[in-house]
């Protein structure tokens, strides 16, 4: 199994990378050291997230104790909400690139058909309509100018993956999504690899604990952990390593510096092809639903507005209290 993928910009994506959501800015020096001592070359970051500046002193550390050099690293940011104005994407990332201490990022994302108004909280009440293609075309001229050495998008459906290919000067080279066992994406999957688009998995172990998803869980279904005990692996690496047989990245997120090692041991063995159809009878439901941007201001009425109707493959949609953990979790990162 190759240890990255190619994409239509010819540059190439590590298999796997280190997923930054969720881990405390306090933690998450520590994290993206380990993992590129592990063996990681993927890390991916966003402002969203509130530790995008730790992430850069983590690369400043690295490159200064000569354990990498930035040339072998592939880094990810993504365009904050609050910036989809033509005008603002550029200031968006020359504030990322301030905060990673960095001139340019490998691979800049929408990261979400979601906009709110410029300098507020994320919160329902600031949700605004999306205009992809006027942002799509700020983002093309990141890609001009080098500063984002590939872009593309992330929470994209296929019918908004069609809607951008239909006007995009330059054609994203990402679609990054929430993609597991549970939630496989057959559909959008298909349509990727028919246009080139590379697709990249968050939240590939399913994001057990994290605000916002709710439903089966990809570790404890009984098909992963059957597979895992035959293959002598755990859960997770087999979580991950069918991401990888199905041609997809993977990004799973810890700050245990053993998890992180063990995440990343899933080259060197192979899930037998023979047993590949067993996933087949994992029931999919989207674990995060974001249902949050459901609201008269966003212009999405419903969740399969959303999601173009890509909201589970089954009937019975699980129930959660999502909708004020994942505001509370987003409401402090503000635009900068």
């Amino acid at each position: 199994m190759a240890e990255s993928f190619v994409l239509n910009t010819g540059a190439r994506i590590p298999s796997v990378g280190l997923g930054t959501w969720q881990i405390e800015p306090e933690a998450v020096c520590s994290a993206v050291y380990a993992a590129v001592k592990a063996g990681y070359r993927h890390i991916d970051s966003a402002v969203a997230y509130r530790n995008q500046k730790e992430v850069g002193l983590a690369l400043k550390k690295l490159f200064e104790d000569g354990v990498v050099k930035r040339e072998e690293l592939f880094i990810t940011s993504k365009l904050w909400p609050g910036n989809h104005a033509p005008e603002d994407v550029e200031e968006d990332i020359c504030s990322a690139l301030e905060d990673l201490q960095l001139d340019y990022v490998d691979l800049y994302l929408i990261h979400g058909p979601i906009r709110i108004k410029k300098g507020t909280m994320f919160i329902p009440e600031n949700l605004m309509r999306t205009d992809i293609p006027a942002t799509w075309g700020a983002m093309e001229k990141l890609y001009d100018s080098g500063k984002a050495r590939a872009i593309g998008v992330s929470n994209f459906s296929c019918k908004k993956v069609e809607d951008l290919l239909a006007i995009a000067r330059v054609p994203p080279a990402v679609n990054q999504v929430e993609c597991h066992s549970v939630w496989q994406q057959a559909k959008l999957r298909k349509l990727c690899q028919s246009t080139g688009i590379h697709l990249s998995a968050y939240s590939p172990l399913g994001s057990p604990g994290s605000p916002g998803y709710c439903g089966p869980s990809v570790l404890s279904n009984p098909i992963v952990i059957s597979l895992a005990k035959k293959l002598q692996k755990t859960p997770a690496q087999v979580a991950l390593r069918w991401g990888l047989q199905m041609g997809q990245s993977v990004i799973p997120k810890s700050a245990n510096e053993t998890r992180i090692k063990e995440n990343f041991d899933i080259f060197e063995w192979f899930i037998p092809e023979d047993l590949m159809p067993e996933f087949n009878g994992i029931k999919q439901v989207r674990l995060l639903k974001a249902e949050f941007v459901v609201h008269p201001q966003s212009g999405y009425n419903s969740l399969e507005d959303l999601w173009d109707g890509e909201v589970e493959q089954e009937a019975g949609r699980a129930e959660c209290e999502e909708y004020s953990d994942f505001l509370r979790c987003f409401s402090s990162a503000v635009e900068t």
